[in-house]
């Protein structure tokens, strides 16, 4: 078995027009002083990461993660979430995802897809460059607004649009493995890949790439109603990131999953701070390490009540106290009494 590596912090939620959280010594130094022993970098996020850069230098990386170690933490991951969702965006969502591509490409759909794949292969150098082997990241979506079968589905729509999907990842996960790096796909609402049998039907159009990973996020099963504890079961050799995050799910007469409509302080499941919420890390942390989960346990604040500086705070704690420092031996050890192959016969009644 091995421990779980951690705590560290997803910066995305917490980089800001302000110090410590404009610069990049400035978040780090910040994220050590919070109990944090790394942080998971958002690689669109300009003011943390020249995202080009560290993909075609090896010095800058060596330079830009020897800043951070000196400030007190690891770079665990880079994250492309923003890119990795307009990889493949429903003209539905257009004006509304335009705003994460840049500038010289929104409103041009064909420019910003293009854009967004050549980031995704940046962010895999980049990884490379640095030693990282996990790169979290979001599928995006065609068949998002058909989710509901309800007008009825044409058939093969679904098919078709999961067709398109895994043509345009199989490149770049081709691309990650020549570098040795998993794309984490993180299973969210959204995005196609939302739940297990959404990622089965990429993972059938993509041959089963052995890069082809999951982000675990239990918060965004608990706002299914997905069991997520089975989940680490089911696909313990396919996790290869993990985001700690919380959630609850209170049903009632007027909404349940579906939220109608209302902020997320008055949704039925909502995002809460660790500790706050309905998930059950201690049976989620002893199963990461009962099947050798050796990656980062990373916080990921979103919280409709919290300040986030609280929530960080607390979060760092509440990981500490739930990483499992995995046994080196078994307890009934010092019970042993040796055996070999015949005096396992002779327990046996085998004869000799």
């Amino acid at each position: 078995m091995k421990t779980i590596k951690g705590p560290a912090l997803f910066l995305a939620q917490f980089v800001g027009a302000d110090a410590p959280f404009d610069s990049w010594d400035g978040i780090t130094a910040w994220a050590a002083r919070t109990g944090y022993a790394g942080v998971q970098v958002p690689s669109w996020e300009s003011r943390l990461i020249d995202l080009r850069q560290a993909a075609e230098s090896r010095d800058y990386c060596q330079d830009w993660a020897g800043r951070a170690a000196e400030n007190g933490v690891a770079v665990t991951e880079l994250s492309c979430h923003l890119q990795g969702q307009l990889v493949a965006v429903h003209p539905a969502y257009d004006a509304a995802f335009d705003g994460f591509a840049d500038a010289s490409v929104r409103g041009n759909p064909a420019a910003r897809q293009a854009w967004a794949v050549e980031q995704v292969q940046l962010a895999i150098r980049a990884s490379a460059n640095l030693g990282l082997t996990a790169l979290p990241t979001f599928s995006g979506a065609l068949a998002w607004p058909y989710v509901y079968p309800w007008p009825q589905r044409p058939a093969g729509l679904v098919e078709m649009a999961f067709d398109e999907l895994a043509a345009r990842w199989r490149p770049l996960l081709d691309m990650a493995d020549a570098h040795g790096v998993d794309l984490c796909y993180e299973i969210h609402p959204g995005e196609d890949l939302h739940d297990g049998a959404s990622f089965e039907m990429f993972l059938d159009r993509v041959d089963q790439h052995a890069r082809a990973r999951m982000l675990y996020d239990p918060s965004h099963y608990v706002l299914q109603c997905l069991d997520y504890l089975q989940n680490l079961d089911i696909y313990a050799d396919r996790i290869g990131a993990f985001h700690v995050k919380d959630a609850e799910f209170n049903p009632t007469g007027r909404q349940g999953v579906y939220g109608g409509f209302q902020s997320w302080v008055d949704r039925a499941g909502r995002f809460r701070s660790l500790g706050d919420g309905q998930v059950d890390f201690g049976a989620i942390f002893s199963k990461l390490a009962a099947m050798d989960f050796d990656g980062w346990a990373v916080v990921e604040w979103e919280c409709a009540l919290k300040h986030p500086e609280d929530g960080a705070r607390e979060g760092a704690a509440f990981v500490k106290d739930h990483i499992i420092r995995v046994t080196p031996h078994a307890f009934d050890d010092f019970a042993d009494g040796g055996a070999d192959e015949a005096a396992n016969r002779r327990m046996l009644g085998l004869a000799g």
